[in-house]
């Protein structure tokens, strides 16, 4: 069942904007903190509009080993995109501290896409971050 709560004010017209993906392992680190939260923190500290990680099920790069959740002695190296979203300058404003983080391997795609933000209520109780439905 679904929960449908009174509509909230319409999307803003969507903007031309630039998505990033890093592909990383699980593992790869940098200083101690897993890579894939340093470029997350490192967005949001860049004051980037969004980042996110997701880890995958399945899959190989380099070595074109295949690294899955169903092999238990290959599932610790399984790979972590991580996607953020702004506008292209800040995006490629951002790539200088990429650089530096995967100078131990990783994969890096540009894609430009639209950003519609979906806002909600002031009071933060429709469709907020952090809220459930």
């Amino acid at each position: 069942m679904t929960d449908h709560a009174a509509p909230g004010p319409a999307p803003s017209v969507g903007s031309p904007a630039l998505r990033l993906t890093v592909v990383v392992g699980e593992q790869d680190a940098w200083h101690h903190r897993p890579l894939y939260a340093e470029i997350v923190h490192r967005a949001r500290a860049a004051g980037l509009a969004g980042a996110s990680a997701f880890r995958g099920v399945e899959g190989f790069g380099a070595t074109s080993l295949i690294h899955t959740q169903r092999l238990l002695s290959l599932s610790e190296e399984l790979p972590v995109a991580v996607v953020v979203v702004d506008t292209e300058e800040r995006v490629r404003a951002f790539l200088p501290q990429l650089t530096e983080l995967l100078a131990g391997g990783g994969l890096v795609t540009l894609d430009p896409c639209e950003m519609i933000a979906f806002r909600g209520r002031a009071d933060g109780t429709a469709g907020g971050e952090g809220t459930r439905g």
